[in-house]
């Protein structure tokens, strides 16, 4: 009757070991509740905000070559030469040549042309400029339980969180889908912005389009948290099934 008893205890052990290893689909796959020929209308209109920090590329031109050239200040080193990049500073200010200290803060980079535009025509300084501005820093980081952390730069003037994640090599298996944490800092003020990988309102998310500078960390799952110290469970497992195994064979041998 006790060998009946401990041979059960043996397979209890071992039934709690593998439910708890085990990852289900509900755990890994992404939009789970996507339907089939299911249609969203994308009506999201996202531009970058220029913040403190950015730093940008300004080069303007005219048909007149010549007479832009004050506003393409260049830096030259050796026989190279490119043009000199802006800091937005504390202030929310550049400093740019002739026209002095020019806010950009929370512009859009659309914004930003269109205000040197009007600076220019209001002081009859150039005629239908050319402006053309880049970032220089859009970057992201991607951090946590993905194939390959690191700081990521866009292409473009825009990158979304699965385009990062994408960067990253996507989530590992114990990477957690329902909870992935975005920080974003905007002048000194952080967010903190929690989004589920599993389901389509990830779409509609504030932070669905990533800003220069966001911080994505996608947490462990409780499997890699109950794993964290790499083999300790199938240690553990071994130790108290030899301990069971053990109590058994001495039993059986008394008896």
């Amino acid at each position: 009757m006790k060998t009946a008893t401990i041979n059960k205890s043996i397979l209890i052990v071992l039934l709690i070991f593998l439910t708890t290893s085990c990852k289900t689909r509900k755990d890994v796959v992404y939009f789970q509740n996507v339907k089939n020929f299911e249609t969203m209308v994308d009506t999201e209109t996202f531009n970058a905000k220029l913040k403190v920090g950015d730093i940008l590329s300004i080069y303007v031109s005219t048909l007149v070559p010549s007479a832009a050239e004050p506003y393409n200040l260049v830096m030259k080193s050796g026989s190279n030469s490119q043009l000199i990049d802006y800091l937005i500073d504390v202030d929310g200010n550049i400093d740019f040549p002739v026209l002095g200290k020019i806010k950009l803060l929370g512009l859009t980079l659309e914004e930003a042309k269109q205000l040197l535009k009007k600076k220019f025509a209001d002081g009859n300084l150039l005629k239908d400029p050319v402006i053309i501005i880049r970032l220089k820093n859009y970057r992201v980081t991607v951090a946590g339980e993905v194939r390959s952390p690191g700081v990521y730069p866009a292409s473009g003037e825009r990158m979304t969180i699965l385009e990062a994640i994408g960067l990253a090599g996507d989530l590992t298996i114990k990477g957690r889908r329902d909870n992935v944490l975005v920080i974003r800092d905007f002048n000194g003020t952080k967010t903190y912005t929690r989004i589920d990988l599993t389901s389509k309102e990830l779409f509609n998310s504030p932070v669905y389009f990533l800003t220069q500078n966001d911080f994505v960390y996608v947490e462990p799952n409780n499997s890699a948290v109950s794993g964290a110290s790499g083999d300790s469970r199938i240690n553990t497992l071994i130790t108290i099934t030899s301990f069971l195994i053990t109590t058994a064979l001495i039993f059986v041998t008394r008896n």
